[in-house]
């Protein structure tokens, strides 16, 4: 099988990362207005039209040419947005209106319906099936003001829809550039690092005991209930030979008795050999520590050493 060169699959990771950053999904409603009063800002034709604002919370360029703007979940696919205008790729944390005139053919940035005080709008991805992102417009907002989300942290990127009724911002990111981090938040409150010294040694603390309780459970504890096994039957095993130790004049006998019987029976130096090592089992005076074996070490003679076998050759 042939391999793919590492340049390739750097390529490919690239190239899915950049994918993956300029997903339609990073784009959010940030705010909506839906009845401008005077200060209203004038669209293209100087009208005083409602309007969507929406925002790229990601760092990479998104097209959302294709994608649709609706205020009813039964017509997805209410209003599209052409794209085939290279305008509607939206830069990294940028903002793009989109007036709701009611007519979509008044341009790109122009929805086929207008904005209805009380109803949600919502943004859905180009496959006009999936649902983007949504704002609920109140239906007591007032004249002049708008519905918006903002981000406690802009760093963060995290928005929450405001209730509350706010000043319009068209243009403007919604949020507070300057709010402290959490490691400013945490400098405040432990000025001296206490808490995150303590809370650090006890991770460690923990950690340790963990390890100790696994290691107990899996290698110390079998160790020790092993060892335990065997010395209970290393003590039954002696006191079970203890039970049936025989005094020297009874092993002679037995010793005696058995080589007697052997050598009626067929006689022989195998069977005199065999009494012997009974007889010294008996009497533990051989290595043997296994329960009914005999081991039996016959020594090598002249008559087997193969070097006095060899045939002399006449000089």
């Amino acid at each position: 099988m042939r391999k793919v060169p590492a340049s390739v699959l750097l390529l490919f990771l690239v190239s899915a990362l950049a994918l993956k950053a300029q997903n339609v999904s990073d784009l959010i409603i940030s705010e909506a207005l839906a009845r401008p009063d005077s200060t209203g800002i004038l669209d293209d034709y100087g009208r005083r039209s409602g309007w969507i604002e929406l925002y790229n919370k990601s760092t990479g360029t998104v097209n959302f040419g294709g994608c649709y703007l609706t205020d009813d979940l039964d017509n997805l696919r209410k209003s599209i947005i052409p794209k085939s205008d290279l305008r509607t790729k939206l830069g990294p944390r940028q903002t793009v209106l989109l007036f709701c005139s009611g007519n979509g053919a008044d341009g790109t940035f122009y929805a086929g319906f207008t904005l209805v005080p009380g109803k949600t709008v919502y943004l859905v991805s180009n496959d006009g099936r999936t649902i983007i992102d949504s704002l609920q417009i109140p239906a007591s907002l007032p004249q002049g003001k708008s519905v918006s989300k903002l981000a406690p942290d802009i760093r963060q990127q995290q928005f929450q829809a405001v209730s509350e009724p706010t000043i319009p911002s068209p243009g403007i990111l919604n949020g507070n550039p300057n709010a402290a981090s959490k490691g400013e938040l945490m400098k405040e409150r432990d000025p001296h690092g206490w808490i995150l010294t303590v809370v650090s040694v006890s991770v460690v603390f923990c950690a340790l005991a963990l390890l100790w309780c696994l290691f107990w459970l899996l290698f110390d504890r079998p160790a020790k209930q092993k060892a335990a096994a065997s010395a209970t039957a290393g003590k039954t095993k002696a006191a079970g030979r203890k039970n049936v130790t025989l005094s020297d004049s009874e092993e002679s006998a037995v010793a005696a008795a058995i080589a007697l019987a052997l050598d009626m029976e067929q006689g022989g130096d195998t069977y005199a050999a065999i009494a012997t090592a009974v007889h010294l089992y008996l009497s533990n005076a051989v290595h043997d520590v296994e329960p009914g074996i005999l081991t039996l070490v016959r020594k090598p003679s002249a008559w087997e050493n193969k070097s006095l076998n060899f045939r002399k050759l006449p000089r």
